[in-house]
């Protein structure tokens, strides 16, 4: 199951997304945890200290070598350079798969473990210095969106992504990636603008979209994100004493999360589960094909130099029956 985090800046998010892949390896599920977002906070929020989280391999600086492996003998791939980040996957492509050991996970991706249970985590690499002026931060989330548009996955295993905050999501077609994508916000009318964006921005694409309020005291707190989001609303999560100790580097064992927290997460899990039964691999697939079109017309062609539109393969459609070639 692929599961997004999204929401404005300060709303809470990488601390809820956090929160749900401990929940997940606590069950003993196989996670890959990815953090797109340019402030990167998902490492240090899994117990990372700031060396560990530093030390991270950024998969926007090995974006040649995640190429190189995607595109397999795919022929109508000339090369890595003719690669961009909304290329689909067709014939000859290697595909990846969440337990399965690959060339990206080798490259990118580090152990993490919690409470006995580890889970792959990778992350985008930060925005730095080195980057104003020569490139945008949606070239770094583009190794993910590869990854994502490569990436075979089954029920009771996920691919859980720390989205970018804001509207910024919507800077490529990978919002349409997600089974299931929890939009994180507070009781105030700033915390459920960023849902009005999205639900906006999503309704042409049959995107999932459920919105877990945060920082919620009392009962008015729910009435006004009931009021403005209507039956969105799957779950609220108030003051937990058990994240202010993980924020200061000190959490409890995750067995002792407060009872109504740790029910709210497993309710996540639950409706994100429940959207397997709805996948239309062909949807998918075309909408891969439609970003890619829009990015090819846009910019890909004139910086690649080839018509992008002849890396899609008509007859292709990604599903979990699809063999990686070796």
């Amino acid at each position: 199951m692929k599961i997004a985090f999204v929401g404005k800046g300060g709303s809470g998010k990488t601390t809820l997304s956090s929160l749900f892949i401990r929940h997940l390896a606590a069950a003993g599920a196989p996670v890959v945890a990815i953090d797109a977002d340019i402030n990167q906070h998902l490492g240090p929020a899994l117990g990372l200290d700031e060396a560990e989280a530093a030390a991270l391999p950024a998969m926007g600086d090995r974006m040649r070598l995640i190429k190189n492996h995607l595109r397999g003998s795919n022929p109508r791939i000339a090369s890595a350079e003719t690669m961009i980040k909304t290329t689909p996957p067709g014939e000859g492509s290697r595909l990846v798969r969440v337990r399965e050991p690959n060339a990206i996970y080798d490259a990118c991706a580090r152990p993490v473990e919690l409470d006995g249970g580890a889970v792959r985590l990778m992350v985008t690499g930060p925005f730095t210095d080195a980057d104003l002026g020569v490139a945008c931060y949606h070239s770094k989330t583009g190794a993910v969106e590869l990854f994502l548009n490569h990436l075979v996955d089954g029920p009771d295993e996920y691919v859980v992504v720390d989205m970018t905050a804001g509207s910024d999501s919507f800077a490529s077609g990978m919002f349409t990636r997600f089974d299931m994508t929890f939009l994180v916000a507070e009781p105030t009318r700033k915390g459920v603008s960023v849902y009005r964006q999205y639900k906006e921005y999503a309704r042409d694409f049959d995107v999932t979209l459920k919105v877990v309020g945060n920082k919620v005291q009392a009962q008015d707190d729910i009435d006004f994100l009931r009021k403005e989001v209507g039956d969105d609303l799957l779950v609220t999560v108030g003051h937990s004493d058990w994240v202010r100790a993980m924020e200061k580097g000190r959490p409890p064992r995750f067995g002792l999360l407060e009872e109504t927290n740790a029910a709210a997460l497993h309710r996540l899990r639950t409706a994100a589960d429940a959207t397997y039964a709805l996948r239309d691999r062909e949807r998918y697939t075309r909408q891969m094909a439609h970003f890619h079109l829009k990015n090819a017309e846009s910019w890909g062609n004139e910086r690649t130099g080839t018509d992008l539109a002849a890396q899609i393969d008509p007859g292709f459609v990604l599903g979990e029956g699809v063999a990686t070639p070796a």
